[in-house]
């Protein structure tokens, strides 16, 4: 009897958090087909959280942004094709590909990338975004609108224990011996890694090792509070780089860390420089 029990509430759990990706991704398509019907202004709008922030490179206030920007008739498109939410239901994100037209539907796309949006569940019931960052990059060879979710579940119960000093040992080790090695220790196996003029790198082997490895050193502020408490958080906050050459890169990064087997780990993340003065 027990172990039935113990089965149905593990069934239940899963029918939960697959209704929740599944309402997420219902919001990001709705924000979608709201820019192609009314605008991208009035989408944006319509659809973000108080305190939003965007990036314009630096970060700035969204609305302030969203509301002096003129109405356009040019059309920017999107689709999520990466899913995933805390198991609470409170905090999630979509990312995926983005086209954009300058003389709306009918016109071909000039300009292609990827999106990251963060989303929070308000008191009202509804997911409206709080992030919006992005790439942009080449043209792809296919405009996507599939999408999919992690295979990993999940558990919130100990996770807060281990959260700020994994933070701060992947910071530690990206500050000592670069990128690549502070993933190897810290990200998870379906990564998503976002820079700018190049298509999303994914998966663990991809980050850490050949041409796609980022081998500069980083250091990342970690006095930035991360945001949620559950078993999947963000992290928005600064960085100052140094490649091998010695060049020096500042701006904005993103991270988010799911916890799952009893460990955090990095699930994405994107770095947003800001070009110097």
């Amino acid at each position: 009897m027990l172990k039935y029990l113990f089965v149905l509430f593990v069934f239940a759990s899963v029918a939960s958090a697959q209704n929740a990706i599944q309402k997420l991704v219902d919001a990001e398509h709705a924000f979608a087909q709201l820019a192609a019907e009314k605008g991208t202004k009035a989408a944006f709008l319509a659809n973000m959280a108080d305190g939003a922030v965007v990036f314009e490179p630096e970060r700035t206030d969204a609305r302030t942004v969203w509301e002096k920007r003129a109405a356009s008739k040019s059309l920017l498109s999107w689709a999520p094709n990466f899913a995933d939410i805390s198991s609470d239901g409170k905090i999630g994100y979509t990312t995926g590909n983005w086209e954009y037209r300058p003389k709306g539907q009918d016109d071909t796309p000039v300009a292609f990338g990827d999106f990251i949006t963060v989303w929070r569940l308000q008191p009202d019931g509804k997911y409206k975004w709080v992030i919006d960052i992005g790439v942009s990059h080449d043209k792809p060879l296919k405009y996507s609108t599939d999408w999919l979710t992690s295979t990993h579940r999940g558990a919130p119960e100990g996770a807060q224990v281990q959260l700020n000093s994994s933070i701060a040992g992947f910071a530690a080790v990206a500050k000592r011996s670069g990128m690549a090695a502070a993933y190897q220790k810290y990200a998870g196996d379906e990564i998503r890694s976002y820079r700018e003029g190049r298509p999303p790198i994914l998966g663990k082997s991809s980050v850490t090792k050949g041409s796609d490895a980022d081998q500069r050193e980083i250091t990342v502020d970690i006095t930035s509070k991360p945001v949620g408490d559950a078993d999947l958080i963000y992290l928005l906050t600064g960085y100052t780089s140094k490649d091998p050459d010695g060049k020096i890169e500042s701006g904005d990064t993103l991270q988010i860390w799911k916890f799952y087997n009893g460990k955090w780990r990095l699930v994405l993340d994107i770095l947003k420089p800001v070009p110097t003065k």
